[in-house]
């Protein structure tokens, strides 16, 4: 979701008013790809990294999840939507902790075939991986695991995204063309759309364009 800060530059406004924007983007995008079909929507809400940012910012981002989690979960669990956090959830504070385990309560209600909206906090793709590696690692001096038995398979097992499959889509606005850190092992074979949108001018047009985009593409994974 990134553009936020730039937004408000751009309108003379404090980057805290472009991130509670991008805020109610997600919910309209979320809930319209619900709408379309869209199964699995997952947003990269607040990096392993972005702890690096003026404090005055990450507080207004912990306190936008304050206001926002769990209003959103029951709203969008009303339109059949089951919202859920992944990532390093240790270093947030216990309120927000206490928060998302309520999300997670809203969302088991819906079952596990819902249409599922995550948030990505406290979440990069390198972090990710080392986290997999080293649950990997416990259960082989464990015993539970030989070596040679690690399979892409149990990567994937020990990944925040065990339980959807890898993105078939991977959408960035705001003019930035990097991966950023997001969803590096899952993003193998995904197909990138690149827009100059800024995240809170994110429209629904916006994501049809991108699909429109996706369904252009020849996806031979490697083959012919």
């Amino acid at each position: 979701m990134d553009g936020n800060g730039r937004w408000a530059k751009k309108r003379g406004l404090p980057r805290q008013a472009g991130h509670k924007v991008g805020a109610e983007t997600f919910r309209t995008i979320a809930t319209y790809c619900k709408d379309i079909g869209v199964q699995y929507f997952t947003v990269y809400a607040f990096s392993t990294e972005n702890w690096k940012r003026p404090q005055e910012e990450v507080d207004a981002l912990m306190n936008l999840f304050r206001t926002y989690l769990k209003e959103a979960a029951e709203t969008m669990f009303q339109r059949g939507v089951a919202v859920r956090v992944l990532g390093d959830l240790s270093p947030l504070p216990e309120d927000i902790r206490a928060q998302i385990r309520e999300v997670d309560g809203i969302a088991d209600r819906l079952g596990p075939d819902a249409a599922t909206a995550s948030l990505c906090i406290n979440y990069g793709g390198r972090d990710e991986i080392k986290n997999a590696v080293r649950a990997i690692a416990r259960e082989v001096q464990a015993g539970a695991l030989a070596p040679g038995d690690i399979t892409e398979q149990t990567i994937g097992a020990h990944l925040y995204t065990a339980h959807m499959p890898d993105p078939d889509l991977i959408i960035r606005p705001s003019g930035e063309v990097r991966t950023s850190n997001f969803l590096l092992w899952q993003s193998a074979y995904s197909e990138y759309y690149f827009t100059d949108v800024l995240w809170p001018d994110f429209k629904t047009a916006d994501m049809d364009a991108a699909i429109n985009a996706f369904n252009k593409r020849n996806r031979r994974f490697g083959g012919v």
